[in-house]
């Protein structure tokens, strides 16, 4: 049979990989993420909400000049589109949040948490610092700005091509939500936002332009996010914003805001690369901030905006981090999960009791647990495996621990008294022998239901007494009557 030739042949390539260094590809990261304490200016918490708010307010929203003595070009634009704001207010909001009330004390649990990150990220902290308003006025704060200092500046991170600069590491507020869960666009008048998240800490990575190819970019932002998750850090959807600036050789920097899936970076850069070649071409290259779309293409959002938009926030005094606080913070730095993996492996532990280890966040536990008993195979399924939906406290668990290095609890059954205790019983309770002659009926069972394997009649004991004997007891009666 001859060949249709009226359809095309299938072409099974992936698109070829664009030459990033002839492109001369500059890039940097901007990593946004939340910190897991109350807001940064106010002692309201840092909950989200999805019930009805209490009440809802109203605004305008005009720029203003900036410390250059300027508009700044974002902040006019945002302006020409003559929007109107809506907030919905709920009891766990104040009047910080609402601009009715000056900022209170900067949260300095917070600061401690910022300090901690820099620290990681080896940056210089610097020793005075200015809380700054960052003109911003697309509705994502009432007051018009965003409330930022910097923290630290010229650090590094290390990856497999070499050392990334870490140019500045920032405290700010984080924003208002949209209640519809959409961001801002030009064609969408008069948006509604919830006050819920406006002022949680947020900590913002700044890196310098040192990253040439999607893979440095994807590696770097992972190291970043190691850093972060090591820390007193939200996690889930939401917590955490990834910007990225791209440039390539003749054309402007851009950067594209929002987007969350490591495995989009390629794909997002590459077609922003594409973007800018036809830039290039038509010689319509602009400095711009554009938005992440889930396909890996971008849409325009606003103008690049520069320094005009900053000026001295001055209902808050200058912030002041002592010696003494950078040299207590460095003392209690906390483990990268790389760290505390390599120490869990010395112990010998398997790669999935590592990950429970490390997921549930029980390496402090275990530490404490194996100086009470070397047995570090038990310690690791104690806090993980054994555990029901009531958690036992690690006080109650070195008892266990105790009652095992004096024979007086069997290994094997630490995972049943563990069950009893969760379930209500005192640990004195939870480990009584019952008064079951398990010989006479162990007797029984075989009359009963004879030549079957100890296996089965081990179950058929254990199912019938179940929580009132031990495994072990039943094992060793069963070897000595078959």
């Amino acid at each position: 049979m001859k060949p249709n030739k009226s359809l095309p042949a299938t072409d099974n390539r992936q698109p070829a990989t664009p030459d990033y260094k002839a492109l001369a590809l500059k890039s940097g990261l901007e990593i946004h993420q939340q910190l897991d304490t109350h807001k940064l200016f106010c002692n309201c918490p840092s909950l989200l909400r999805n019930d009805e708010p209490q009440y809802k307010i109203k605004r305008t929203l005009n720029p203003v000049i900036g410390e250059t003595g300027i508009v700044d070009i974002a902040a006019k634009h945002e302006a020409e589109q003559n929007k109107n704001f809506t907030y919905q207010v709920y009891d766990t909001n104040c009047l910080v949040e609402l601009d009715e009330e000056p900022p209170h004390a900067i949260n300095q649990e917070a600061l401690k948490i910022a300090l901690q990150i820099s620290l990681l990220l080896n940056c210089k902290i610097f020793p005075i610092t200015q809380v700054m308003r960052k003109t911003v006025i697309d509705g994502s704060n009432t007051s018009g700005f965003q409330r930022t200092m910097l923290i630290a500046h010229d650090g590094y991170i290390e990856i497999s091509s070499g050392k990334i600069a870490i140019d500045a590491v920032m405290l700010e507020e984080d924003s208002a939500r949209r209640a519809d869960n959409r961001q801002p666009t030009t064609d969408n008048r008069d948006p509604i936002f919830k006050l819920d998240r406006l002022g949680i800490p947020l900590v913002e990575i700044a890196t310098g332009p040192h990253m040439h190819t999607p893979g440095e970019i994807k590696e770097a932002a992972l190291k970043i996010g190691e850093i972060l998750r090591a820390c007193k850090v939200k996690r889930g959807l939401g917590t955490i914003r990834q910007d990225v600036n791209i440039s390539i050789k003749g054309s402007n920097r851009v950067e594209i805001k929002g987007f969350q899936d490591p495995k989009m970076m390629k794909i997002t850069i590459d077609k922003e690369i594409k973007r800018q070649q036809e830039c290039v071409k038509n010689k319509s290259c602009k400095n711009e901030v554009r938005g992440a779309l889930p396909d890996g293409s971008s849409k325009f959002q606003r103008p690049m905006p520069g320094a005009a938009r900053m000026y001295p926030e001055t209902d808050h005094p200058l912030i002041k981090i002592s010696r003494d606080l950078i040299n207590e913070t460095k003392k209690n730095l906390p483990k990268l999960i790389s760290e505390n993996k390599s120490y869990l492996q010395e112990f010998g532990l398997n790669d999935e009791l590592i990950k429970l280890i490390l997921k549930q966040n029980k390496i402090e536990d275990f530490k404490v647990l194996i100086q009470e008993h070397n047995n570090p195979n038990l310690v690791a399924k104690m806090l993980t495996l054994f555990q029901s939906k009531k958690i036992i406290e690690v006080d109650k668990l070195e008892e266990i621990l105790e009652n095992v290095a004096n024979k007086k609890i069997p290994e094997n059954e630490v995972k049943t008294i563990m069950q009893k205790i969760s379930d209500g019983e005192s640990l004195d309770k939870a480990s009584e022998k019952s008064n079951i002659n398990l010989k006479e009926e162990a007797k029984k069972l075989i009359k009963e239901k004879p030549n079957l394997s100890q296996g089965a009649y081990m179950g058929l004991l254990m199912g019938k007494f179940k929580g009132q004997v031990f495994g072990k007891e039943v094992a060793d009666v069963l070897k000595k009557l078959i």
